[in-house]
C-alpha cells in the first residue's frame, strides 16, 4: 500500500512563541475529509523516503497507521461544526446542559461543579474561580470595576487561541470575554441572552421531580383576613418590613431569633409588634398549636455550615447546618391538618454557593427545586440566593420598580461620588466592601476615596436610612446585621402576590 497520502489537509497547531515556523518534532491536529481528527508529528522528508516538501509545505506522519501527508505550513483555526456539541470545561461530547453564559455546553460533573462554584468568591469580591470551566489554577482577573469575573489562562489558550493568556497579561486593564464586545473570540462566543439564560440554568436544575405544589385560589377582597406569620431566624425583621410596607395587616409575628443585636432593631423599629421566641430548637408542637394558625411560615438558617466559601464547613448534617431541619420540622408542625381548606405558604431561604448533595438534600427534604434570584437586578449590589417555596409566582422575571436604588450613587449621601456602578456582594466581613483587583473603596468624598457608609449600606439593601441605628452599635456591628440579611426588593417581589389572598390597608 502506498503510505503517502497526497490530500488536503486542514491543521490546527499550537502557534510557536519564536515565530520561526514549524520544526521537526511538533505535534499537530489534522483532519483529512471523511476521517475524525486525528494527531500527528512534523517530521523530515528523510523520514518519508520520499522526496523533499515542497515551498510552505511539511511532511506529517500521522499516529497509528504511520502513514505520511504532504501539508501546508500555515495553521488554521480549530473550526468547530456548528454541529458539534462538546463540554466548554473539560472538553467531553455528552453534554447534559448549555453553558449559561457562553454558546456552547457543559457535561453533568461539569454542570455540578458549576451550580457549586459559579457563585463562589474571594476575600477580594472576585470568582473564586474560571468563568468558563469553574476551574483552573492560574486566573486572570477583570480590569473592569463593575466586573467581578475571572478566566484561566487554559480556557483563554485552548478555547481563545495560543498565547491569548500572554497577551491578556500584556493588556492592562484587561477585559474579560463577558465585558467584551458582543463576538467570537476563538470557541468563546457570549450569549446574546446571557442574563436570561444563567437564571434558566438554575432553574432548570431539577435533579429531582417533584409535583407542582398546591396552588390556591386568590380569596374575594371582602373576604380576606390579615395574615399570621411565623418567621424563624428572622433577623432584622426584613418579613416583617417588607409586609408593612406593601400594606398588608398583620395580625399576628412571631419571630424566632437569637441575636440580640437583630432583636433590638426589630423591637425598635416595629415598636414592639414583633413577638420574639428566641431560640428555634426551643418551639415545641404545642407552641405551634397555641400560637397559630399561621399563614405563611418563613425562614432562612444560617449558611455558615453550608457555603463551600467556608473551608472549615460541617455541610447538612453537622454545625449550624442541622438547623434547617428545625426548620422543615416547624413547617410541617404548621401546615393546615388534613379537612382545612385555607390557603398556606412558605419561604425558605439559603446561599447559592453550597454543594449540590446539599442542596438536593434540602429539596427533597421540602419537596421542590429552588429558585435562584439575584439582588442585582433590582439593586446596586450582587446577592445571589436560592428560595424554596410555594409563593405564587416565584419564578416569574423579577423586575425594578420606581423605588428601587439600581445605581451605586443612587444610595450615596449628598456630596459622595461612587466610584462603581454597583457592588460586590456585602457580606459581614469589612472588607466585601472594598471594589476591584486594587481592592478600591467605592466612594469619593472631597478628592479621597472613602468606605461606605451605615446609611448608604441600608439603601443598597433596601431598608429605610438608620434602620439599624439603635442600641449605640457601632459601624462594624451594624454591617454584621446587613450583611446576614436578605435584600428588601427581593422580598417584596416574592411576597407581593400574597396580596390577592390576605387583608390589605
Amino acid at each position: 500500500m502506498n503510505n503517502e497520502l497526497m490530500v488536503n489537509c486542514f491543521i490546527y497547531i499550537c502557534a510557536p512563541q519564536d515565530n520561526k515556523g514549524f520544526g521537526i518534532g511538533e505535534l499537530v491536529w489534522g483532519k483529512i475529509k471523511g476521517f475524525s481528527w486525528w494527531p500527528g508529528m512534523v517530521v523530515t522528508w528523510r523520514a518519508t523516503g520520499k522526496r523533499q516538501a515542497s515551498h510552505g509545505m511539511r511532511w506529517l506522519q500521522w499516529f497509528g497507521d504511520g502513514k505520511f501527508s504532504e501539508v501546508t505550513n500555515k495553521t488554521k483555526g480549530f473550526r468547530i461544526p456548528e454541529n458539534c456539541k462538546f463540554c466548554l470545561s473539560c472538553g467531553k461530547t455528552r453534554v447534559a446542559t448549555f453553558h449559561p453564559l457562553f454558546e456552547g455546553g457543559l457535561c453533568l460533573t461539569c454542570k455540578d461543579v458549576y451550580l457549586e462554584i459559579s457563585y463562589m468568591y474571594d476575600d477580594d469580591g472576585y470568582q473564586s474561580y474560571c468563568t468558563v470551566c469553574c476551574g483552573g489554577r492560574e486566573v486572570l482577573l477583570c480590569g473592569n470595576a463593575n466586573c467581578c469575573r475571572c478566566f484561566c489562562v487554559d480556557c483563554l489558550d485552548i478555547l481563545v487561541g495560543a498565547g491569548a493568556a500572554n497577551s491578556a497579561r500584556d493588556l492592562d486593564p484587561w477585559r474579560c470575554y463577558m465585558c467584551q464586545p458582543l463576538q467570537q473570540y476563538g470557541v468563546l462566543k457570549k450569549r446574546h441572552d446571557w442574563s436570561l439564560k444563567l437564571q434558566e440554568f438554575f432553574v432548570n436544575d431539577n435533579g429531582q421531580e417533584f409535583e407542582s405544589p398546591k396552588i390556591y385560589p386568590a380569596v374575594p377582597a371582602e373576604q380576606r383576613r390579615p395574615i399570621r406569620v411565623l418567621s424563624l431566624f428572622d433577623g432584622i425583621a426584613t418579613g416583617y418590613l417588607v409586609l408593612r410596607d406593601l400594606g398588608f395587616k398583620v395580625d399576628v409575628y412571631i419571630a424566632s431569633e437569637v441575636c440580640e443585636d437583630s432583636i433590638s432593631v426589630g423591637v425598635v423599629r416595629h415598636e414592639g409588634k414583633i413577638q420574639y421566641v428566641h431560640d428555634v430548637r426551643n418551639i415545641s408542637r404545642k407552641n405551634i398549636a397555641e400560637w397559630g394558625p399561621f399563614d405563611l411560615v418563613i425562614g432562612g438558617s444560617p449558611c455558615n455550615d453550608l457555603s463551600i466559601v467556608n473551608p472549615a464547613r460541617k455541610g447538612l448534617y453537622e454545625g449550624t447546618g442541622r438547623l434547617f431541619f428545625e426548620f422543615y420540622r416547624l413547617l410541617s408542625e404548621a401546615k393546615p391538618k388534613e379537612g382545612e381548606d385555607r390557603p398556606f405558604f412558605w419561604m425558605f431561604e439559603n446561599v447559592v454557593a453550597m454543594s449540590v448533595n446539599d442542596k438536593r438534600d434540602i429539596s427533597r427534604f421540602l419537596e421542590c427545586n429552588p429558585v435562584m434570584i439575584d439582588a442585582i437586578e433590582v439593586s446596586a449590589a450582587h446577592r445571589a440566593r436560592y428560595f424554596w417555596g410555594n409563593l405564587p409566582g416565584m419564578k416569574r422575571p423579577l423586575c425594578a420598580s420606581g423605588m428601587d436604588k439600581l445605581e451605586l450613587q443612587d444610595c450615596l449621601e449628598h456630596g459622595r461620588v461612587a466610584k462603581f456602578g454597583k457592588v460586590r456582594t456585602i457580606t459581614t466581613r469589612s472588607n466585601s466592601i472594598k471594589q476591584g483587583k486594587d481592592q478600591h473603596f467605592p466612594v469619593m468624598m472631597n478628592g479621597k476615596e472613602d468606605i461606605l457608609w451605615c446609611t448608604e449600606l441600608e439603601r443598597i439593601f433596601g431598608f429605610p436610612v438608620h434602620y439599624t441605628d439603635v442600641s449605640n452599635m457601632g459601624r462594624g456591628a451594624r454591617q454584621k446585621l446587613l450583611g446576614r440579611s436578605w435584600s428588601v426588593p427581593v422580598i417584596r417581589h416574592l411576597f407581593a402576590p400574597l396580596k390577592d389572598y390576605f387583608a390589605c390597608e
